[in-house]
């Protein structure tokens, strides 16, 4: 029944689940956070997982409604063998907000929740913002390079900041998250930064790079994630409405090199060197990989 809607009423109904499903979910989360906030670390880590659990909740309801409402045909590859048990630390490309839906549909309940790093902005998003803060999510000031020039001391303000949020990742497997582009893909973005990739922003490894200093020893391995849409980038709301026809997805486990999981990548120049060189070599292959899967969809 379903399937013969029209777009606009699937994209109606999916937002109203959407945002039921949240409207439902949130109160409870923020609820037990403040009680986590007492100064006692066994609450905490009896609380962590029952928080967890609530946002996986909410996940599964949203991929139910995609499965049931949405007629995507999923081509994914190397999400076998993947853990619960472990940490994750995450990457993926990023194009639109469907990106954090394919993420979640793909991963939850596979490995821990998945935790974005937030521009510290998002804070203030009405119920969202909320819910991120509730399950630790780490927020992120971004500062240009001009700005950090002037104010050198907001650079160690925001490492450490960084560090104290991936350390309470710590105390619970979990999948921290980076989109190292920064920002959504648009190809004005791409013309601006004149970036030397085909089908990807320049990356950002700064991120990567103080979560693996924090927690480094914890992580099983990278999650490299690359996710292509052979129709289009959806839109939001074309999303919503059933408008993502295929997705392809390939999931790459790849081992960090033990010399870069910890390191100064602010201030030791040499350090910043080895951990970009991974991440561009990183870059060229999920840069090249994007093109055969078009090529192979088409």
């Amino acid at each position: 029944m379903y399937r013969r809607l029209a777009s606009p009423l699937i994209g109606l109904l999916a937002a109203v689940l959407l945002l039921a499903n949240t409207l439902l979910w949130v109160p409870v989360l923020v609820f037990f956070a403040l009680i986590k906030l007492l100064p006692f670390t066994r609450l905490r880590r009896l609380l962590d997982p029952f928080l967890v659990g609530i946002a996986e909740t909410w996940i599964a309801f949203n991929n139910s409604w995609m499965r049931h409402l949405h007629r995507t045909e999923w081509a994914v590859e190397g999400v076998e063998g993947l853990q619960r048990e472990d940490w994750y630390l995450v990457n993926s490309n990023h194009q639109c907000a469907a990106d954090i839906f394919v993420l979640q549909y793909l991963l939850n309940r596979r490995i821990p929740l998945l935790k974005f790093f937030i521009k510290q902005e998002l804070i203030w998003m009405p119920v969202m913002g909320l819910a991120w803060w509730a399950l630790d999510f780490p927020f992120m000031r971004r500062h240009s390079a001009a700005y950090l020039q002037r104010h050198p001391e907001m650079r160690a303000k925001d490492q450490e900041a960084t560090r104290r949020a991936c350390a309470k990742f710590a105390l619970l497997p979990t999948s921290v998250t980076n989109f190292m582009e920064g920002t959504r893909f648009t190809p004005q973005k791409h013309a601006r930064q004149q970036s030397p990739y085909r089908h990807l922003l320049k990356p950002k490894a700064g991120g990567v790079a103080l979560a693996l200093d924090a927690m480094g020893d914890k992580f099983n391995a990278l999650l490299d994630v690359t996710i292509v849409y052979p129709d289009g980038i959806p839109g939001f709301w074309t999303f919503l409405g059933g408008g993502m026809r295929r997705v392809i997805v390939r999931v790459r486990r790849i081992p960090i090199p033990p010399e870069l999981l910890h390191g100064d990548y602010g201030t030791d120049p040499q350090f910043r060197q080895a951990f970009s060189s991974w991440v561009q070599q990183l870059w060229l292959e999920k840069d090249a990989l994007i093109s055969q899967l078009l090529a192979q969809a088409r």
